[in-house]
C-alpha cells in the first residue's frame, strides 16, 4: 500500500498530523502553565507588601519569631500553595513557613527580588520574574516580595513563593483529571477526523493519477490506454489534467505513426515485388537477345542483327529511366528536399515544355495546343519541380491519346492562384482505377503497359511534387472521350492577376 503515491501521501500527512498534534498539547501545556504563573504573580505582586506594613517581623535586627509563626499560619489558612521567607538584604534565609525537612537553599539570588521591588511588576522587562526556589537547587518559582524596614532602613526581604509544594502537588493531581483527558481526546478526535478527511482528498486528487498510470500501462503492453479526455470549467487545468492530455494527444501520435510505418512497411513490400518485377523483365529481355547474337553469331543476318540489338538497347532505356525515376521519387519522398521558391512566368514555361513536345506529338498526328497568355501573372513555386510535373503530365496525356486526337495545356487565372490543366480525348480511366493512378507503378491496362516503357511512376511523381508545393492533383475522366489533370499554383506578390 505504501508504495502507491496515495499510500505514500496518506502517510506523510499521518506522521504531519502526529507531529503538529503532539507539538500542539506541547505548545499548549507549556503556554497554560506561564500564562497561569503570569496572572497569579500579577495577582498577589502586592501581598508580600501588606504583609510587611501589616506586621513587624524583624526587631532590633533580630527576627521575631512570633510574628513569623503567626505570619506561617495565616499563610496556610488563607493560601495553602504560598510558602513564606524571610531574608536578610544578601538572600541569606533567616526563617520560613516550609519544613526544615526539605530546605536545600540556604540563600537566593536577590537580583530578581531587586527588580521586583524596584518596580512594579507591570514596569518589568520580562512578564513572568522567577526566582530561586529553596526547596530546589535548580528550579524557578513566581513569588511576591516586599523589603522588610526599621527604622527607615532596609534590614531583608519578605519572599513568598506562590507554588509551593502544595501547589505542585495539586497540579501533578489536575494533569491526570477529566478536563486534561477531554482536551486530550478532544486534540486526538480532531487529528483522526482531519487525517480521514484528507485521505478522501488525497484519494480524489490521485484517482484521476491512479487511471492515468493505469492507460500508460495498458499503453505499454500494447492494449491501448487512451485516457478520456477531461472537460474543463473556465478553461483551467491542473498537472494531472495536462499530464492526462499530453499522454492522450503523445498516444494518438504515437499510434498514428505505428500506423504510418505500418503502411510504409506494406509500401516497401510492394516496391520491393514491383520494382523486382520491373527490373528482371526488361533485364530477361535484354540478357536474351544478347545472348541469341552471341549463341548464334554469323549465322544471323545484319538486318536481323541490328533488330535484336536495337530491341535490346530499348529494354536497356527503359531500365536506366526506371532507375532514374526510382531515385528521384526516393529522393522527393526524403525530407531533404525542399523546393525552391521563387517567382516565374508559368506561361513561358508552358510554353517552353508545348514545344518541347511538339514533334512527339506530330508524329503520333496529335495536335498539342496550349492557351496561354504573355500577360498571365507570375506564380511563387520550385520552376524545375513544375517543369517535370507539366512534363510528365503531357507525356502521359500523348501516350494514352490515340491518332487525331487533340491535347491541351490550359493556364486560368482565380483568386490569388493560377489553375493548370492537361486535358487530352484520349482512352480515358475508368472510375475504379482513379483512386489508384497515383500509386507507385499502378497501371491500370496491364497488355497496353507491356507493351509501352512505361514505369507506373510518372503520376506518383507528379502527386509528390505537388505535396511538397501545398498542392492538390485532381483528376476527371470518362472512358473513351478524355482525361482532365489539373492543380492550382499560388500567384507571386505583386503580380496583377487577370483573366487568362
Amino acid at each position: 500500500m505504501f508504495r502507491s503515491l496515495y499510500g505514500k501521501l496518506a502517510l506523510a500527512l499521518l506522521s504531519l498530523f502526529l507531529v503538529i498534534g503532539v507539538c500542539f498539547l506541547i505548545i499548549v501545556r507549556f503556554s497554560t502553565d506561564l500564562y497561569y504563573k503570569e496572572i497569579t504573580q500579577k495577582l498577589n505582586s502586592e501581598i508580600a507588601s501588606y504583609v510587611v506594613a501589616a506586621q513587624q517581623l524583624i526587631s532590633d535586627g533580630q527576627v521575631n519569631e512570633d510574628e513569623m509563626k503567626d505570619l506561617a499560619t495565616h499563610v496556610m489558612r488563607i493560601n495553602p500553595s504560598a510558602e513564606v521567607y524571610l531574608l536578610d538584604l544578601d538572600g541569606n534565609i533567616l526563617g520560613y513557613s516550609a519544613d526544615p525537612a526539605k530546605i536545600k537553599r540556604t540563600s537566593v539570588r536577590t537580583t530578581p527580588l531587586e527588580g521586583l521591588v524596584a518596580g512594579r511588576l507591570d514596569d518589568v522587562a520580562a512578564s513572568i520574574v522567577m526566582g530561586d526556589d529553596p526547596r530546589s537547587l535548580t528550579e524557578k518559582k513566581i513569588f511576591s516580595v516586599a523589603q522588610v524596614v526599621e527604622n527607615g532602613e532596609p534590614q531583608g526581604y519578605l519572599y513568598i513563593i506562590l507554588g509551593g509544594e502544595k501547589h505542585d502537588s495539586i497540579a501533578q493531581m489536575v494533569q491526570g483529571s477529566y478536563i486534561i483527558k477531554l482536551s486530550a481526546w478532544a486534540v486526538v478526535a480532531s487529528i483522526v477526523f482531519a487525517f480521514v478527511t484528507g485521505l478522501f482528498v488525497f484519494g480524489a486528487l490521485t484517482r484521476r493519477l491512479g487511471g492515468l498510470t493505469e492507460a500508460v500501462e495498458r499503453f505499454q503492453h500494447g492494449k491501448g490506454g487512451t485516457p478520456r479526455p477531461v472537460a474543463y470549467e473556465g478553461g483551467s487545468r491542473d498537472e494531472i489534467d495536462r499530464l492526462g492530455h499530453a499522454f492522450k494527444d503523445m498516444s494518438e501520435r504515437i499510434k498514428d505513426q505505428v500506423e504510418a510505418l505500418k503502411e510504409t512497411d506494406r509500401l516497401r513490400r510492394e516496391l520491393v515485388t514491383n520494382v523486382s518485377h520491373d527490373l528482371r523483365t526488361p533485364l530477361a529481355s535484354m540478357q536474351g537477345y544478347i545472348e541469341t547474337v552471341l549463341i548464334k553469331g554469323d549465322k544471323l543476318g545484319s538486318e536481323e542483327r541490328q533488330e535484336y540489338l536495337e530491341i535490346a538497347h530499348k529494354h536497356g532505356q527503359q531500365l536506366g529511366r526506371l532507375v532514374e525515376e526510382l531515385f528521384e521519387l526516393a529522393k522527393l519522398d526524403s525530407k531533404n528536399v525542399k523546393p525552391r521558391l521563387e517567382s516565374f512566368s508559368l506561361a513561358e514555361l508552358a510554353q517552353d515544355i508545348v514545344q518541347k513536345f511538339e514533334l512527339s506529338a506530330a508524329e503520333k498526328n496529335i495536335t498539342l495546343g496550349a492557351n496561354l497568355s504573355p500577360d498571365a501573372p507570375f506564380v511563387v513555386a520550385d520552376i524545375c519541380l513544375i517543369e517535370r510535373v507539366l512534363e510528365n503530365l503531357i507525356e502521359n496525356a500523348l501516350r494514352h491519346t490515340p491518332t487525331g486526337g487533340h491535347v491541351d495545356l490550359r493556364l486560368t487565372a482565380g483568386d490569388g492562384n493560377i489553375k493548370v490543366s492537361v486535358e487530352d480525348t484520349g482512352s480515358g480511366i475508368a472510375a475504379h482505377h482513379i483512386p489508384y493512378i497515383f500509386d507507385r507503378f499502378y497501371r491500370g491496362d496491364q497488355a497496353e503497359a507491356a507493351q509501352t516503357s512505361r514505369t507506373g511512376l510518372g503520376l506518383a511523381i507528379v502527386k509528390r511534387i505537388l505535396e511538397l508545393h501545398r498542392s492538390t492533383i485532381r483528376v476527371r475522366s470518362q472512358v473513351d472521350q478524355g482525361t482532365e489533370f489539373s492543380f492550382e499554383l499560388p500567384v507571386g506578390p505583386g503580380s496583377d492577376v487577370a483573366p487568362v
